[in-house]
């Protein structure tokens, strides 16, 4: 499409001069020099240049975990997250006997570190570059699958060139629906130690009950520490490995904010769907999240049931059902909120109004037919997820993923290095065997039949139409409708694999072809008879995204055009890279006879408190909140320790564990949630009903010194008044 000559980078550059309507926005690094102007205006004090260097300070403390977001807060590797973030990892290290999600962990000295979960990874930025020309160049007359193995093979060649460098992590990431690459290089940092995390009745306080919800009580935060051998290159955990120095660590702030104060967020936000399509948005919001949030009831209760309360297995599935939970009440509030809004008829307006934009001009006519064409490619890909739903259900056990992973691993290592699939090249291979080990901690027989019941129930409920009759051959479901005929198949399964053993999976990474085709496991026998089904499902889903590849870019230059003229700022959706977002602390009225104050205080515990999972706070802090034993830590203004606070922030999920800070690039807190009306927006900002919320820094502070005597860790940091 070559109707205009402009470009995406112009666009972008000729917004500078526009107005932010609103505190909207996950902007890249290199937007901020633009917006200067509404930075200080909102109150940021350092250069609003230099947030665009990210290895430079304040941008270079902030890291990845690769799922979450983090930062350093000391010059010996201090990391500092969410609770949440950090929990798996307290989980792992948990037992029924010895329980750290129960009791909280401390280590005192570095000695007493543990070590994370396995795969846990700490990412550091130390290199940024546009690769959109290497990736793009002479993509446009190839067919739709040759499209989409070319991008991905020229993204591959571009990782593998960069990670020539040991110890480092590459990945391209795509911008504005693949009309921009970018390179981002990062240590990688493989000894990843538990450090401090409070107990659960400190940084998961409220629970799942409080979940979303403001007033909030929450200590979410803990603290990793990054190693690395003792020349400072990546290694994996070794006694002998030493305390990662970072160029740059964050000043930790005791004198903290007040209600109007500015505060910015840096982090790695996960996905947002501001740009998705008319027919994405009805088939997400009619269809897939409601279907979705009823499983994930069903799924909860059923873990609940087979794992009971103080079991091991319970220890096990603790992290699986917080997430599970967390994303149950998300999707409530996405589906409340789409309707609240009118986001359907939202989006169908502002589809109008850009195809009326574009019939005002003649010279934007190529943007029609490309619209036109990825809007079916919208509907055709919404109809594809429909009907692979509950097959992609049926087909989550566990052992049986495991199975289908090892296959794979075969099949791939059949190819050079450089053209097998991405998990599956020799840079994903630590990850692979850790995840193989981890399963360990996190996999209980019982649990998992009960779960793979529960979705073959489902499964087996729809139209004859939705089987997949190579699954139901192989699992030997034809005719099967009795709750004992399914469960007689399940026990078989598990009373006859050995993929529940740890060295049964770790030494069929170096299995072949043949030898796993040899192999009696049921599981494995069932992952190779779904092979060629779901090899054939991820070839369709390539040859969309090719189409995807050559119409996306263009809907995103007219979509970004037609804003600027709106008087609106374009920034790419959300896609894991490191995002700066900015407003103030603040209340808010999300309806009509609601007011959310800014600050909650420590009084809000007590008054919560029932001694009773999940308002069940430590006995010692109770006392102390009694005794209005503030320390240093009161705010004036509430006549308390504030706990946690709300902003106007625009952000999503993979923020967790983000770096809030002051004006001076001071760290004030942790980000670590969204209020329950504010989750539909990864697809709509609402300015009114858009808060965020964070744990206080001066909360941290007071729990780790006056609760759970952490005073080790307060002497390391950099603590500012």
């Amino acid at each position: 499409m070559r109707t205009r000559t402009f470009t995406l980078a112009v666009l972008l550059a000729s917004v500078a001069a526009q107005p932010l309507a609103a505190k909207e926005g996950m902007f890249t690094p290199e937007q901020l020099p633009e917006i200067s102007d509404d930075l200080r205006e909102a109150g940021l004090e350092l250069d609003p240049e230099a947030l665009s260097d990210l290895t430079g300070f304040p941008m270079g403390a902030v890291v990845s975990l690769g799922g979450c977001s983090a930062s350093f807060v000391s010059p010996q590797g201090l990391v500092v997250t969410n609770h949440h973030c950090a929990r798996g990892s307290v989980q792992y290290n948990s037992t029924a006997e010895n329980n750290y999600l129960e009791n909280g962990f401390l280590a005192k000295t570095m000695g007493a570190e543990l070590p994370a979960a396995p795969g846990s990874r700490i990412y550091v930025t130390t290199a940024f570059s546009d690769v959109t020309q290497r990736v793009r160049e002479g993509t446009e007359a190839l067919t739709p699958n040759e499209r989409y193995d070319t991008v991905e093979q020229r993204m591959k060649d571009i990782t593998a060139e960069c990670e020539e460098d040991a110890g480092y992590r590459c990945r391209v990431a795509s911008y504005y629906g693949g009309a921009e690459y970018k390179l981002i290089k990062q240590l990688e940092v493989k000894d990843v130690r538990l450090v401090y995390a409070p107990a659960d009745s400190i940084g998961k306080y409220g629970g799942d009950v409080d979940n979303w919800m403001w007033p909030r009580h929450t200590g979410d935060f803990s603290f990793y520490r990054a190693y690395v051998a003792p020349d400072g290159s990546s290694a994996e955990y070794a006694e002998e490995n030493v305390p990662y120095a970072p160029d740059h660590h964050l000043k930790v702030s005791a004198a903290g904010l007040d209600d109007g104060d500015f505060v910015m967020v840096a982090g790695y936000p996960g996905s947002t769907s501001r740009y998705a399509m008319l027919a994405e948005v009805e088939n997400t919001f009619g269809w897939q999240y409601p279907t979705f949030q009823t499983l994930l009831t069903d799924w909860i209760d059923t873990i609940e049931t087979a794992a009971p309360e103080g079991s091991d297995a319970r220890v096990k599935y603790e992290s699986r059902l917080a997430g599970l939970n967390n994303y149950e009440k998300n999707l409530r509030g996405q589906i409340e909120g789409a309707r609240r809004v009118g986001l359907i008829e939202r989006r169908r307006e502002r589809e109008e109004a850009l195809a009326a934009w574009i019939a005002a001009d003649p010279a934007r006519a190529g943007y029609r037919t490309a619209i036109a064409d990825l809007s079916d490619l919208s509907q055709e890909s919404a109809t594809a997820a429909r009907t692979s739903f509950w097959y992609g259900n049926a087909t989550r056990a566990q052992l049986l993923g495991v199975a289908q992973r090892l296959y794979r691993l075969a099949k791939e290592r059949e190819k050079p290095n450089a053209q097998r699939e991405s998990g599956y090249q020799e840079r994903d291979m630590a990850f692979f065997r850790q995840g193989l080990q981890a399963l360990d901690r996190r996999y209980d027989a019982s649990v998992d039949k009960a779960e793979w019941k529960l979705f073959l129930d489902g499964y087996l409920a729809q139209p004859q139409a939705e089987r997949v009759a190579v699954f139901d051959e192989a699992l030997g479901l034809t005719g099967v409708d009795d709750a004992k005929q399914i469960n007689a198949i399940l026990d078989s399964y598990y009373a006859n694999t050995s993929l529940d053993e740890s060295e049964t999976r770790l030494a069929l990474m170096d299995a072949s072809v043949a030898d796993l085709e040899a192999s009696n496991d049921p599981f494995m026998q069932l992952a190779i008879a779904l092979y060629d089904y779901e090899r054939g499902l991820e070839n369709e889903g390539e040859e969309r995204a090719g189409r995807a590849l050559a119409l996306r870019p263009a809907y995103m230059q007219a979509i970004t055009q037609w804003q600027r003229e709106q008087g609106q700022l374009p920034y790419p959706d959300a896609n894991s890279t490191l995002r700066i977002t900015f407003g103030n602390v603040m209340g808010g009225s999300p309806f009509d006879g609601m007011q959310y104050l800014p600050f909650t205080t420590l009084e809000g515990i007590t008054q919560k408190d029932t001694g009773e999972d999940p308002f069940n706070a430590p006995e010692r802090q109770l006392d102390l909140i009694e005794a209005q034993d503030y320390g240093s830590y009161e705010l004036a203004s509430i006549g308390s320790v504030p706990v946690n606070y709300l902003s106007d922030l625009d952000v999503t999920g993979g923020n967790s564990g983000s770096a809030t800070l002051n004006a001076q690039g001071e760290l004030v807190g942790l980000l670590f949630d969204g209020t329950f009306e504010s989750v539909n927006s990864d697809w709509d900002f609402d300015p009114r009903t858009t808060r965020s919320i964070h744990v206080d820094s001066r909360y941290m502070l007071w729990v780790m010194e006056k609760v759970d005597g952490a005073s080790n860790l307060i002497e390391e940091m950099d603590v500012v008044e």
